[in-house]
Parts: C-alpha cells; sequence; structure tokens
C-alpha cells in the first residue's frame, strides 16, 4: 500500500522538530508532526507558534493554508509516512548522566506503528552508540524499515537560514538508508556530508562541546583581566582586529542553554569521565554567575540592596529559559541580596517577572544577564552590570 504522506516529524511540535516539519512541508512535501502534548498541538493547529522563531510564523501558517502540514497528537499517524523524522529531548540526570536508551524507547514504542518500506531518521543528539541500538530495535519489529542518523545543527532563532544553508550530515544504517537519507534532505540543500552513524554522532557532541570550550575560554580570560582591573572586552577587541587567527574568540557571557553544557557533560561519560577540558569548561562557564555575585559584593552592599536581573532567556532575542544561567544568578542573589527584581521582554511562562519600568524604578543596581536588543537602549543612572557589553561601555565588574 503507497504512502499517503512523505514525512513525520515526532516530537514535531517541539523547538527543533516543529521548524524541521514546516520547513520540509514548504519545500513541497507533506508532513505530519506528532506531539505528545495536547495544548501545543491545538496552538500549533490554530496557526501559532508556541515559541519565537524568526520568520516560523509566516511559515507555519503559509503550510497549514496548502494542507502540506498538519498536526496530531495520534502516534498511529506515522504509519502513512514514508519517512519517520524522530526528534525528541536527550537529557542528562541530576549526576549529569545521559540516558543511551531514550531514544531506543521511544522508537520501540513507534513499533505498531512501522511498516514495511519506512525509513526511521533520527534527528536527536545522541550518546554515540545510540544509532547502532535504535537499529537492532527495529530489526526486531520489523526487518524492512531503512535507518539513518543525520543530527540537526541549527541555532535557536536561525531555524530558517541554517536549515538551508548549512551542510546536511548524513549517516545511515547501510548504503539504502544513507541514499534515501540523502534524497530527503536535498530538498534544503545539495551539501550532503555522509559519514559513519558513530562519527556522526560525535561530530555533533564535538561540535557543541567546542563552543562551550571557547566560551568557556573567553569567561576565564574575563575573570583574569577582570581580577586585574581590565576590561577584557578590550582586550579582545585588540586581539581579533584584523588578526584572523583570534577571529573566533567569543566576548563574554553567560553559556548555558539546553545543549551545549548537556553535550559536553554526555561528551565526557562517554569517554569513562576522562574529560578534564569538558569538565573544567564546565566548572568555568557554570561558575560565572557565582564569580559576578562575589565581584558584586566587593563593590555593593548587597544585603540591603534590590538588584535588578535583566533576561531571564539563555540566550538573546530568545523566550527559552531552559537551563538559563540567569536562574542560577537569581537564586545565589536571593541569598546575597534584600531584593530580587527580574524582567525578560520574551519569556511568558515565569510569573515571577515584574514590568521593565518596575525593575528600572526598585532596583538599586542593574544586571543585563541575557543580552536582549531592548536593552541597548536603556537609559539610567543606576550601576549596569554587562559583562556581554550590550551597552558598549566595557565589561569590567
Amino acid at each position: 500500500m503507497p504512502f499517503v504522506r512523505d514525512l513525520a516529524v515526532v516530537g514535531g511540535c517541539g523547538r527543533v522538530g516543529l521548524p524541521l516539519g514546516i520547513a520540509f512541508a514548504d519545500r513541497g512535501l507533506s508532513v505530519v508532526a506528532v506531539d505528545r502534548n495536547p495544548a501545543t498541538v491545538d496552538t500549533v493547529r490554530s496557526g501559532k507558534m508556541p515559541f519565537e522563531e524568526p520568520d516560523a510564523a509566516e511559515t507555519l501558517e503559509r503550510v497549514l493554508s496548502t494542507g502540506r502540514f498538519s498536526v496530531t497528537t495520534e502516534p498511529e499517524a506515522i504509519s502513512d509516512c514514508e519517512y519517520v523524522a524522530v526528534v525528541i529531548g536527550t537529557p542528562v540526570d541530576e549526576h549529569l548522566n545521559p540516558d543511551p536508551h531514550v531514544v531506543a524507547l521511544a522508537v520501540e514504542q513507534l513499533g505498531p506503528h512501522l511498516r514495511p518500506g519506512q525509513h526511521v531518521v533520527l534527528r536527536s543528539t545522541v550518546y554515540p552508540g545510540v544509532t547502532r541500538l535504535v537499529g537492532q530495535v527495529i530489526e526486531g519489529i520489523c526487518r524492512d524499515v531503512d535507518l539513518s542518523f543525520c543530527p540537526e545543527r541549527i541555532a535557536e532563532g536561525k531555524a530558517f537560514i541554517e536549515l538551508f544553508s548549512l551542510p546536511q550530515i548524513v549517516s545511515g544504517h547501510d548504503a539504502r538508508s544513507v541514499e534515501r537519507a540523502s534524497a530527503l534532505f536535498r530538498h534544503f540543500t545539495e551539501d550532503i556530508v555522509v559519514v559513519e552513524p558513530e562519527e556522526a554522532e560525535l561530530a555533533k557532541l564535538f561540535t557543541n562541546t567546542w563552543r562551550y570550550i571557547k566560551f568557556a575560554a573567553a569567561n576565564q580570560m574575563f575573570m583574569v583581566a577582570n581580577d586585574y582591573g581590565l576590561d577584557f572586552e578590550r582586550v579582545r577587541q585588540a586581539m581579533v582586529h584584523d588578526y584572523p587567527r583570534a577571529q573566533d574568540l567569543p566576548g563574554a557571557g553567560f553559556a548555558a542553554g539546553p545543549c551545549l553544557f548537556k553535550d559536553t557533560m554526555q561528551l565526557a561519560a562517554f569517554n569513562n569521565n576522562n574529560f578534564t577540558l569538558g569538565h573544567a569548561s564546565m566548572m568555568v562557564n557554570e561558575g560565572l554567575p557565582l564569580y559576578v555575585v562575589a565581584r558584586l559584593e566587593d563593590r555593593f552592599d548587597l544585603a540591603s540592596s534590590t538588584v535588578g536581573i535583566l533576561g531571564m532567556a539563555f540566550k538573546a532575542e530568545s523566550d527559552d529559559i531552559r537551563s538559563s544561567l540567569s536562574y542560577k544568578l537569581k537564586r545565589i542573589l536571593r541569598f546575597k541580596a534584600a531584593r530580587v527584581l527580574c524582567h525578560d521582554p520574551y519569556v511568558t511562562v515565569d510569573p515571577d517577572l515584574s514590568p521593565l519600568e518596575q525593575v528600572l524604578r526598585q532596583s538599586d543596581l542593574l544586571i543585563i544577564a541575557a543580552p536582549h536588543v531592548a536593552y541597548a537602549s536603556l537609559s539610567t543612572e543606576k550601576p549596569v552590570i554587562d559583562i556581554w557589553n550590550l551597552l558598549g561601555r566595557g565589561v569590567k565588574v
């Protein structure tokens, strides 16, 4: 029996799955997003995005109107689709250990709805060896189902640029799987990079870990300069000015979010926790909020001060608070300061936020924790801690 649709995206209303699904639909494929959250499904079905992503709202409205994109909570919808993309989160636990069985269990639960001729595409970031494990699960369910691992590499806020501009890494269980996965992702780009599954798994982890290490290097340099009363941003600008070998040195700032820290810890676990560089990077990046507060204690009477935190998302122009170090900063300050007020122009899920006018009026000092553009024109006579240099006044604390 022929397939009715081209693609099902499992986890299809999330921050990775939804842009993927509507992007494929906008390129002419028939797509169904399968998600277990009824409220989110209803939101997407009504034509509204459940999170911030530039250009996504217009694309969603367009593909819904053409009928090429639909959304459901029913997993049996995957039976109608030639390709089944699995896009689910793979978190580490409270001890920083990854669970390599999460994706395999998800595919196993889809088993009753898989049928011969389909192709399962793993898009989640996975622990090395998980693709092989999923292959064993699929063979136990239905031998005539192809399997590939094609890691997602987009940055939040850039999905509808990077899906079409970045090369797509493709790996497969066998040659036919590679061929079929390549055909699918050629709807986005002709630049296909074919590797073995374990190589693709490590490529994704190495990519995020490399970014995390670079942020840690910058933050450590910031602390060194700051401890000697020097402005790290002035030093950094001197380094990178017309000097290609230093161009990739980022500025200081809170390095957080749902991927970089998690994937660094996955890589450490994979290497039997013998990853000194990764663990040192974690200590630097996760320690930055405490460092900032310690410096503030030297300059201000925190115990009698109200501190305003500006930006609770983990990055600029985002509403995503997952693993945001702004909340770690808040916890520390609630112990050290008399009062803490918080604001974010994008975050809607936190009931403990205050209007910007109130934060500016009632705070004795302010910290820009997420460098939203809205804060770049901040006008206040109160002290502003700005390690991002959003205001262009330097980063000394």
